[in-house]
């Protein structure tokens, strides 16, 4: 047996009758002292106390590791499951450990002194402002120009050709002309190099942001709304799309989407709401970005084949477009589909010699510049447009135009997309560039990447831009050429200008297949998304599920709806999980304090008379009625059946009574011969509503109920005297909650059974407290630390009525002033009432 420890002073009724335990087992009554917690083992060498708890760990091999204040224990030989421990300590109570355990006083700020810190202004405190807001304030002054910036400009270079040939290619999914793309890759990066806190990603066009967009330029500006008459035709009433003015009107729509984009970032970040993202669940944006890919591929199916059909958009669109496609198949121009299939075949290979040799190969092989020059090249030399009808590029805006405010009164017809669309750009950024900070050992201020980004799409507005973020495949190229910081980014941009201002004319010839072509083989990783759904089912069958659903509503409904859906169907399964939690009947392990589930584990042992239950989920109005349903279960019973059928057989013992059907004796309560015995008569109705509503001050008798009764009512046995909830899980409660808690305290007292909980945290207690859970009834004597402290409570009660003098219960009949309860007629004699007072006492027993 281990050393006590010093004795602490009883700080409630509980511990003023304490017993010593060993090994989890009950320890013989005391009359004074404290109940102790003790577990126990040989052990050659006596521990260490210390004041209120003597704790001693020793291995298997019987070399004790002694603990030290403030100091470290020796490490053990054996491996740690080998070790053992022993504590000693009294069995807390809330009560009691509050009344021996001083609390650090919480000490509340008024409005008025918060704001007053808030506002206060230091130099240290605002150059700290500053820094949060520039970043680049923060991390230029420490760059190593010897060490980081031959990296950077390599990385640079690489990143910047990748982005010009996305750049233009993204700008078709975007409905935007190419040369529309190229500013795109261009003036973000500029704003996001001050304002950004990630390293390595390479702001610009992605392909899901951009046919979000394209979607939204569609929807507002269709081919039907350019139609003009068709001077040159020989048919009558012909037009033809004036692609000039509806260029220029997409472009419109575009920037204008970005502007508003990036006020609503802008507007996110101030209000440090960055959190928002971590409603997009990881299943959750696999399946967008999948379901965004076959978009992709679908608008891209179109322009790869050179074959004209209608915008669709909203439900159902890429079906439509689909059926489209496949009717007009036979108009199929075979030079673009040629270039685009061999384009599509030497980038992917190209692509996965790169991946699988990316450590021998000390740069990647920029695959698409190198394709779209040759491609250039031959479409050029070959006349492919004028001898194929090949689809080329034409013309591509030399040199920068000048800003412009868009029209802000196009805001009100595109607010709701603006919103997803903001989000997602967000989200993929964030999630992109937190892999990359983990790698490299940095963080990123995700508030401050809503700021960074919504100046960027803000400022990209004013210069018909349409919306950027991060895209995986330049990024991947920026980490992986060396970029150190987001001067590699600075020196893309310089890439990209030159393109703009020098290098336009000559991608002219470019078809526009090859671009489609690009996009195409860079959906590669977002396809392989699919193959996490096996796995998904395996680790979290809800996960994969919220995966499938929101890629399927993302192909039916449109990417904007479809995301709406996904994230409502994944807010609706954690509402049914925490609605519909796990629970355990708890038991434990033989001489210790460990309490497992009696479902899961074999040789649990439950203690006679008490039922533990583990609730694992808060408890608030969604769920109260499942918890109920768990005590239920748990203890085999209804609490408020067994005392309306307690109160029916009191009733139909008084009646019978007073009309004689029921005679004390001697030998106990018998009928009177010759009469009919109603007593007995079958319970036919389980419930009897009318007797429902028997006030409980009526009639209270006090009645052996688990014993033989003198009349057949059904009244279920109630084999149990405690129950002990385990509320280690409850992290928050309601007040519906708190309410019901309170109400099953009441209907397990009403039928003898007493409620104690264990593992509460403090603060639930407080909540508690404010809603007035306590009352003399309820005390915090019944709240214990730990289930085992609460187990061992209840077995020095069981012990200390054991020890007793076992007397009769007394069955007491309290009248009520408008039913008086006569036991017998008037004329009984007095000695034929003692003789019935003593069959009531047989009775009870």
């Amino acid at each position: 047996m281990g050393p006590e420890g010093p004795q602490v002073p009883p700080a409630s009724a509980h511990h003023r009758e304490g017993v010593r335990t060993a090994g989890g087992e009950p320890g013989s009554p005391g009359s004074t002292g404290n109940r102790w917690l003790t577990a126990s083992a040989s052990c050659s060498s006596p521990p260490i106390v210390f004041p209120g708890l003597t704790s001693t760990s020793w291995c298997s091999s019987g070399s004790q590791v002694m603990a030290t204040p403030g100091g470290r224990s020796e490490p053990p030989q054996l491996p740690e499951y080998s070790c053992s421990y022993v504590v000693s300590r009294p069995v807390y109570t809330e009560l009691a450990l509050q009344q021996q355990q001083e609390r650090r006083l919480q000490e509340r700020k008024t409005l008025r002194e918060r704001l007053v810190k808030s506002c206060s202004c230091s130099r240290k405190r605002a150059l700290g402002v500053l820094k949060i807001l520039l970043p680049i304030l923060d991390w230029l002054p420490k760059y190593r120009v010897k060490e980081w910036l031959l990296s950077d400009i390599i990385s640079g270079v690489s990143t910047g050709l990748v982005g010009t040939l996305q750049g233009m290619a993204y700008a078709l999914l975007a409905s935007v002309p190419v040369g529309y793309g190229l500013y795109s890759a261009f003036f973000p990066i500029l704003t996001y190099f001050i304002f950004g806190t990630s390293r390595h990603i390479s702001v610009g066009p992605f392909p899901v942001v951009s046919l979000m967009v394209g979607s939204v330029v569609l929807s507002m500006a269709p081919d039907e709304r350019f139609l003009v008459s068709d001077s040159n035709g020989t048919a009558l009433n012909a037009t033809v799309v004036d692609t000039t003015a509806r260029d220029a009107e997409r472009v419109l729509i575009a920037s204008t989407l970005t502007l508003l984009v990036g006020i609503i970032q802008l507007i996110f970040g101030a209000l440090q709401i960055g959190f928002i993202v971590r409603y997009l669940a990881d299943p959750l944006i696999g399946g967008f970005t999948t379901a965004a890919a076959f978009q992709v591929l679908v608008s891209q199916l179109k322009i790869v084949l050179n074959v004209s059909t209608k915008n669709y958009n909203g439900v159902l669109s890429i079906i439509y477009t689909l059926i489209e496609i496949f009717q007009n198949i036979g108009e199929t121009n075979l030079a673009d589909f040629i270039a685009a299939l061999l384009t599509i075949i030497v980038c992917m290979a190209v692509k996965e010699l790169n991946d699988r040799f990316k450590h021998k190969i000390p740069i990647p092989i920029p695959i698409e510049v190198i394709v779209t020059i040759v491609a250039t090249g031959i479409s050029y030399g070959a006349d492919l447009e004028k001898k194929y009808n090949a689809g080329i590029v034409k013309s591509i805006p030399r040199g920068f135009l000048p800003p412009t405010l868009p029209p802000v009164s196009l805001f009100s017809d595109m607010l709701a997309a603006s919103f997803s669309i903001a989000v997602v750009a967000y989200a993929i950024a964030v999630s992109v560039g937190k892999v990359y900070a983990t790698k490299h050992d940095y963080t990123i201020d995700g508030n401050q990447e809503f700021i960074a980004f919504g100046i960027s799409n803000i400022f990209s507005g004013f210069f018909s831009c349409f919306v950027a973020t991060t895209a995986l495949s330049r990024t991947a190229v920026q980490e992986s050429t060396g970029g150190k910081t987001q001067v590699a980014g600075i020196i893309s941009a310089g890439i990209v200008m030159v393109a703009i201002v020098a290098l336009g004319k000559l991608l002219e010839p470019l078809q526009k297949s090859v671009l489609a072509a690009v996009v195409i083989a860079n959906l590669k990783g977002m396809f392989m998304q699919v193959c996490d759904v096996p796995r998904l089912w395996r680790q979290n069958k809800t996960d994969s599920v919220i995966w499938v659903f929101t890629c399927v509503m993302s192909i039916i409904l449109g990417l904007d709806l479809g995301l709406l859906a996904g994230l409502i169907f994944g807010l609706l399964t954690v509402v049914l999980r925490v609605q519909f939690p796990s629970w355990n009947s708890l038991g434990s392990i033989t001489s210790t304090d460990i309490y497992k589930s009696t479902k899961i584990y074999k040789n649990i042992v439950e203690p006679e008379g008490v039922k533990i239950l583990r609730f694992s989920s808060p408890i608030f109005y969604g769920n109260v009625d499942g918890f109920k349903k768990c005590i239920k279960s748990t203890v085999g019973f209804d609490a408020i059946r067994v005392y309306n059928k307690r109160l029916k057989a009191l009733r139909r013992i008084q009646k019978l009574i007073k009309k004689g059907q029921l005679r004390a004796t001697k030998n106990g309560v018998i009928s009177d011969a010759g009469s009919t015995n109603n007593a007995f008569e079958p319970d036919e109705d389980i419930e009897e509503p009318e007797e429902l509503d028997i006030p409980t001050k009526e009639i209270e008798i006090r009645v052996d109920w688990n014993s033989e009764l003198p009349v057949k009512v059904n009244v279920p046995k109630v084999p149990i005297h405690s129950l002990v909830l385990d509320c280690g899980a409850i992290s928050f409660l309601d007040v519906v909650g708190v309410k019901s808690l309170r109400m099953v305290v009441k209907e397990f007292q009403r039928i003898d059974v007493n409620v104690y909980f264990a593992l509460l945290q403090d603060h639930v207690i407080e909540k508690m407290e404010r809603c007035g859970f306590f009352d003399d009834n309820i005390r915090k004597d019944t709240f214990f630390l730990t289930v085992h402290d609460a187990i061992l409570y209840l077995q020095n009660q069981v012990k200390s009525r054991e020890s007793q003098d076992s007397l009769l219960e007394t069955i007491n009949l309290i009248q009520d002033c408008k039913d008086p309860l006569e036991l017998m007629e008037k004329e009984l004699a007095d000695e034929e009432l003692d003789v019935q007072d003593e069959a009531m006492r047989r009775l009870a027993s």
